[in-house]
């Protein structure tokens, strides 16, 4: 980001390169809406190139980042009148790395795994999604931001504007609430007690 600051664009496009599909996914995950999150995540990367010049080092990159996007997604969720959080059940549809017959939740990138933990996940996937959708926002993006993002706690504080104490409650509550409601999809128990298992 300082080499972008100081005029090199190729900078820029590393930025993009690393940061993109991660992005991407806390922002689908928060909007639940593919179009939606695609248009957040131009917003995004037009917010970057028109603040570099305000960016200050204090703090990670990826914080400032996700700050960008997280109130990006806020305020897109303001201005619809509606959520579909439960879209990521939805058919992949027609955009890069889509497969036909696969839900969007099953073609969002995995890290590597192995293939018997990565069949088990598969399998949890939609449930997951199902059980995600039904928290409150607040905890969603939390558990979002640490699962999927591997965001440091004190870093997810920044980012949503709330004590560190504040971010870790959510997360506490953010899992006994998916523990419960996988329960209810009928996940076994083993799952349901690991939250890092779940977010996979």
């Amino acid at each position: 980001m300082l080499a972008f600051q100081a005029g090199d664009a190729r900078a820029f496009e590393a930025l993009v390169r690393r940061h993109r599909m991660p992005v991407f996914n806390f922002i689908l995950r928060f909007t639940g809406h593919p179009a939606r999150a695609e248009d957040v995540l131009q917003e995004t990367w037009l917010k970057v190139v028109r603040n570099a010049r305000d960016y200050k080092p204090r703090a990670k990159f990826t914080t400032w980042l996700y700050t960008i996007a997280r109130n990006l997604c806020v305020d897109s969720a303001r201005k619809e009148s509606y959520r579909q959080a439960a879209s990521l059940e939805a058919p992949a549809g027609s955009g890069a790395g889509a497969e036909e017959g696969r839900t969007l939740g099953e073609a969002l990138p995995d890290t590597g795994m192995g293939p018997e933990r990565g069949a088990y996940n598969a399998r949890v996937r939609p449930l997951l999604s199902r059980a995600l959708a039904s928290l409150p926002e607040e905890q969603r993006e939390v558990f979002v931001l640490r699962e999927y993002s591997g965001i440091a706690f004190k870093d997810i504080a920044e980012v949503t504007g709330v004590s560190e104490n504040t971010v870790k409650s959510r997360m506490r509550y953010a899992l006994e609430g998916l523990r419960r409601r996988l329960t209810e999809l009928g996940v076994d128990g083993d799952l349901a007690d690991d939250g890092k298992t779940v977010a996979g």
